[in-house]
């Protein structure tokens, strides 16, 4: 398999249209990857929850605990790819 580099100095070699177009299809791919990666995890939580292996829980509760994983993450440095 081809090294990150070797990808990086084949698609420079590539004419200014076909890189854009290149970077078009690899974000539309990633979109596509990460909206069937959200679907799953939504189809494992529906199961999880027809199973009872979540239990119910008020908005204000929910919310709360969003919050509180929101100013978890606020504080974690983003990390560099």
């Amino acid at each position: 398999m081809p090294t990150l580099d070797q990808v990086l100095d084949i698609a420079l070699k590539l004419p200014i249209e076909q890189q854009t177009m290149l970077i078009e299809i690899l974000r539309y791919r990633q979109i596509e990857a990460r909206r069937a990666e959200i679907a799953a995890h939504a189809q494992q939580a529906i199961n999880d929850f027809r199973q009872g292996q979540l239990s119910p829980q008020s908005a204000d509760t929910a919310i709360a605990e969003l919050r509180q994983l929101l100013s978890k993450s606020a504080d974690t440095p983003p990390t560099c790819i």
